[in-house]
C-alpha cells in the first residue's frame, strides 16, 4: 500500500513540472511542529501557509501509507494546488506501524485535528471550517475522522483535548473502509490474508489479567468488535461531512468495493456524498496530481463562508 503509492507520487512528481502553474503561490513551511507526544516521542506536523491570498481555512494532509508515517513522505508537490487557492495545509505525521495498531494511529490524527482547532487564531484560520484529505491508509484515516471525530473531553486537564476533532469535509484516493467486508461480504481482514507487511497494523494486543502480561487478543468476537471500531463505515451517520472518494476500478491492493460501501451508506443516510471511478486504473496512477485540483474544488464547495 505505502510502496505501491509512493513510487507513482513520485512518478507523478517527475511530471509535475508540465503541471506547474505560473501562478504558483509562494508559502512558508514549518517543520515539526509537535502537536502532541506518545510514550515521550513526538508527534509532529509541517504546516504550509501561503504568503497571499490566504483564506481562512485549514486541510489537515494525513501522511500514511500502509499506516506507516515519516517525514520523508511529506510532498510539497501535493499541497501546491491547494496552496495556489489560499489553504493553510498540516501534513501530519503519526505513529507507525508495527509499534502501534490503528486504533492507535486513529487517535493520533485525532489529536493533531484538536491541535489546531485549539491553536487556530495562531494559524489565522477558521476553527469551523477545517478539511482532511489523504490517499490509500492516509484515505482510511480521513475518513476515520470525518465519520468518527468526536467533541471533545471538556472535563480533561489538557486543553487540547477539550477540543472538538470534527473536520467539516474530507476527500480522500482509494480508502479501507470496511475490515469486516473486505471485497466481499464477510470477508474479515482478521483472517490476515491481506498484506503481511501490514498486520502488525491490526495485531491487537490486551493485558492478560492473570499473568499481568500483553498478550494478542485471539478471541474473534473481540477482534471483529475492534475492526468495526477502526472501519468507517461503522460511524456513518447524517452527520457525516461532504466526501469525496476516487478509486481505480482495477485496485488489487483496495478494492474498489471499499468505496462503493461506504459510499451506498453515505447515500442512505442522506450525506453529500460523490465517488468518482477512474477506469482502468489500480493503486494510484501516474497522473494522480491533478486529481487533486478535484479535491480542491470539492473543499472549495464545501469549506467556503456562508
Amino acid at each position: 500500500m505505502y510502496r505501491g503509492f509512493l513510487s507513482l507520487a513520485l512518478a507523478g512528481l517527475v511530471a509535475a513540472p508540465c503541471l506547474a502553474r505560473a501562478d504558483d503561490v509562494e508559502y512558508t513551511r514549518t517543520r515539526d511542529v509537535i502537536y502532541g507526544r506518545k510514550f515521550g516521542t513526538a508527534l509532529t506536523m509541517d504546516v504550509f501557509t501561503p504568503k497571499k491570498n490566504a483564506k481562512g481555512v485549514g486541510l489537515i494532509a494525513v501522511v500514511s501509507g500502509g499506516w506507516f508515517s515519516n517525514t520523508d513522505a511529506i510532498l510539497p508537490a501535493f499541497y501546491k494546488p491547494f496552496l495556489n487557492r489560499g489553504y493553510t495545509v498540516f501534513a501530519v505525521v503519526h505513529g507507525s506501524q508495527p509499534k502501534y495498531t490503528l486504533p492507535e494511529i486513529v487517535q493520533d490524527i485525532n489529536r493533531s485535528v484538536r491541535f489546531i482547532r485549539f491553536h487556530a487564531k495562531d494559524y489565522a484560520i477558521d476553527p469551523d471550517r477545517l478539511g482532511i484529505f489523504g490517499g490509500s491508509a492516509g484515505g482510511h484515516l480521513s475518513l476515520m475522522q470525518g465519520t468518527a471525530g468526536d467533541a471533545g473531553d471538556p472535563k480533561a486537564k489538557d486543553p487540547v483535548e477539550r477540543m472538538s476533532s470534527r473536520v467539516q469535509a474530507v476527500a480522500c484516493f482509494f480508502p479501507p473502509t470496511d475490515f469486516l467486508n473486505w471485497g466481499a461480504k464477510e470477508k474479515e481482514m482478521i483472517n490476515r490474508d491481506f498484506q503481511p507487511a501490514f498486520n502488525a497494523a491490526i495485531d491487537y494486543h490486551e493485558l492478560d489479567k492473570k499473568t499481568g502480561l500483553i498478550v494478542p487478543i485471539t478471541d474473534e468476537k473481540k477482534l471483529r468488535e475492534i475492526s468495526a471500531q477502526v472501519s468507517p463505515i461503522t460511524h456513518v451517520t447524517a452527520d457525516s461531512p461532504p466526501t469525496l472518494i476516487i478509486h481505480g476500478d482495477k485496485d488489487n491492493l483496495v478494492p474498489l468495493q471499499q468505496s462503493e460501501g461506504i459510499m451506498a451508506k453515505f447515500k442512505e443516510v442522506g450525506v453529500d456524498a460523490k465517488l468518482i471511478v477512474k477506469k482502468g486504473e489500480g493503486h494510484g496512477w501516474l497522473t494522480i496530481l491533478a486529481d487533486l485540483e478535484l479535491f480542491a474544488d470539492w473543499f472549495d464547495k464545501h469549506l467556503a463562508m456562508k
